[in-house]
Order: C-alpha cells, then structure tokens, then sequence
C-alpha cells in the first residue's frame, strides 16, 4: 500500500515552500498537480525531476480509480494545487476522500494558505471563524448568504475574490452590512502585497483610489458585530416594528418594509415572524 501526501505550495513567494515538501516531491513516484505548465516551473526551481500528471477539476472523478489503483499497487503520490493547500477552494478532495474510504494512509506536507495567511493579520475575531470560499454571484446567493451571517453566532468570516468583482462585492456589503469591519489583502506573500483594514465603507473608499485595484488576488475577511440573544432580539424587532408604525403612521406592511430597509443586521425572516406576532397580539386586544 502506497501513501498519498496532499503538499501545500507557496501562494506567491518561492521561499515558502518548505524542505518538506521538496523532499517529498523528490521521493514520491509521481505528482498530480492542477497544471502541468505551472508546476513545472515549481519544480524547476527546486530541481525536483519528477513526473507531472494533470489533476484538476475537469477530469477529478475519471482519474479517481487508476490512481487509488496505483495507491494499491504501493505508488507513493503527491498532490499539489497550482498555489496554497490542495482541497482548500482548489482540486483534491474527491481523491483524498476514496483514499480515505479505501483505507489509504494520507499524510499533509504543511504549508502555507491564503485563507489563513490573511486571517491571522487581519487584526479581526479570529476564536471562531467560517471559510466561504469565492464570493457568491447569483443574487438569491447573496442574499442567503447575508441572512447566514445575521443569523450565525461566528464573527469572522473569510472569503476569496477576484481583481474584476472586488469593488462591487465590497460595495454589495457596505449596503446590506454597514457597520462591518474588514481585512482585505492581495498579492499575499508577493512583492505588491497590499492590505486595508477598518470600517468597511472607509477601506471601500481606499480600494477605489487603489490604481492597481485590477491587479493581484484578493482574500477579504468581515467581523460583525455580537449577535443579540434571539429573545431580546425578537423583543426588539416588534418594539421597532410599533416604533416606525406610530411615528411614520404607516401598516405593519409598511413597517416591515422600512425596517428591512434601514435595519440590515435583522434578517427578512426575523423581522417577518416578528410581524406575525406583533399582529397577533393586536388582533387578541381587539
């Protein structure tokens, strides 16, 4: 039986790379990695003479079997991602999940990741946070998302981006969640390496004075603010919702309406059922 090394790579700066992960690469029988035209650059950097077998997300589950065959057959394999930890948002979990369920030994070469990199100097909450991945594109998508966050006990979240969305995302927030902290970095490890932290509509202003906004990866991070306990929660939304009804002498329709517009630390659900109660108790006063 073979054994299988997931092997971090740098994200940008080759003095990252660990003289594990080199011996590794150097030792095992062959490499699955992403692109063949970008990991032979790698591995001519650290003269590693070995085979390159292409492993990406288009072909994943046809070459799952001939590989855990080769496993079997006690081939030692790595794999590497064309940047960062394999199966973190790049190719690998579909297999080292059959190698897990086939009873392969999986061994991890550390290394370095964006995700973490950016989080541990972002200056954010970082005793409890949740990895998203790319931003979502589809509006319902958004929209979920934003409604997870309002509802999740975790403050911090991470996400990646791309140099063409980036402003529009950070702006797409800046609207729903005002009053966010964020971190946001590009070209991590490199030689442009840039971050902004603070209020989000302020680091928005900064991003769109950047004059290189365009260029380099970006990997962003939110902190909200403490959630409110859900029953002191609920309490307030109905005192909201009778608040914006007397002063405005608008319906509860209109009410709920208005509080979604200028309340985006409530959810659409929340404020909703909270109007479903608040009707109820006038309609038994009747």
């Amino acid at each position: 039986m073979g054994n299988l090394y997931v092997v971090a790579t740098p994200i940008g700066n080759l003095s990252d790379m660990t003289q594990r992960a080199v011996e590794t690469l150097k030792e095992v029988d062959y490499i699955l990695c992403e692109d063949t035209r970008n990991s032979i650059k790698l591995l001519n950097y650290f003269d590693i003479k070995n085979k390159l077998v292409s492993y990406h997300k288009f072909n994943e589950q046809e070459k799952v079997e001939s590989i855990i065959k080769d496993l079997k057959e006690g081939k030692n394999i790595a794999l590497i991602s064309d940047a960062g930890t394999p199966c973190i948002n790049d190719p690998g979990e579909v297999i080292v999940k059959k190698a897990r369920e086939e009873h392969i030994p999986v061994f991890g070469i550390g290394g370095i990741s964006a995700s973490i990199t950016a989080l541990s100097i972002s200056g954010l909450d970082t005793k409890t946070f949740t990895y998203y991945g790319f931003f979502p594109r589809e509006k319902k998508e958004q929209e979920e998302l934003i409604e997870n966050i309002n509802n999740s006990d975790i403050k911090t979240f991470i996400f990646y981006e791309s140099p063409k969305r980036i402003i529009k995302t950070i702006e797409f927030l800046a609207k729903e969640l005002p009053n966010l902290k964020i971190s946001v970095s590009k070209e991590l490890t490199k030689l442009h390496e840039k971050n902004f932290y603070g209020n989000i509509t302020e680091v928005l202003k900064e991003i769109k004075q950047d004059d290189k906004t365009s260029i380099g990866e970006y990997t962003f991070i939110i902190e909200k603010e403490e959630k409110i306990k859900k029953q002191e929660q609920n309490i307030s939304i109905e005192a909201q919702l009778i608040d914006l009804i007397i002063k405005n002498n608008i319906t509860i329709k209109e009410a709920v309406d208005l509080l979604n517009k200028e309340n985006k630390n409530l959810s659409k659900k929340e404020i909703y059922n909270a109007s479903l109660n608040l009707k109820s108790i006038l309609k038994s006063q009747n």
